[in-house]
């Protein structure tokens, strides 16, 4: 597997995917135009195939996910939720996941935006505080 980096602006988050240490992070703000969504994401599901098939092959191994977002958009909000489902099936299949949603201290929304997500999903997933 090879890494993965998009550089994030002030509309699309910064994605970096580190094949050595299997960790993805997406960081930023995620309010690309309806019409440019499917660009932006279309690179980490490719990598999370991309991935399933390699824990095919790799026992004992665990992707790490980090979620960072200051802000998104309703239609990034579906687009989280699908690569949630994605990691969901990679893990259901026995590739171990753990995801990260790391919000700052005084960010409700962001708190209660990765709690909706941990209690719909079948997914290790940690909230995390970090400081302002």
């Amino acid at each position: 597997m090879e890494d993965l980096f998009i550089k994030g602006t002030a509309k699309k988050p910064t994605v970096k995917f580190d094949a050595k240490e299997l960790q993805l992070s997406i960081t930023g703000r995620a309010i690309p135009e309806p019409s440019d969504a499917y660009e932006l994401y279309k690179p980490i599901f490719d990598k999370l195939n991309e991935y399933a098939d390699y824990a095919k092959v790799n026992n004992n191994i665990t992707l790490v996910v980090n979620f960072q977002l200051e802000y998104f958009n309703t239609h990034s909000s579906k687009i989280i939720l699908d690569i949630f489902k994605k990691l969901e099936n990679i893990n259901k299949k026995g590739h171990s996941v753990l995801v990260n949603w790391l919000y700052e201290i005084d960010d409700e929304d962001s708190l209660i935006a990765g709690e909706d997500y941990q209690s719909i999903l079948k997914l290790p997933f940690n909230m995390i505080e970090i400081p302002d």
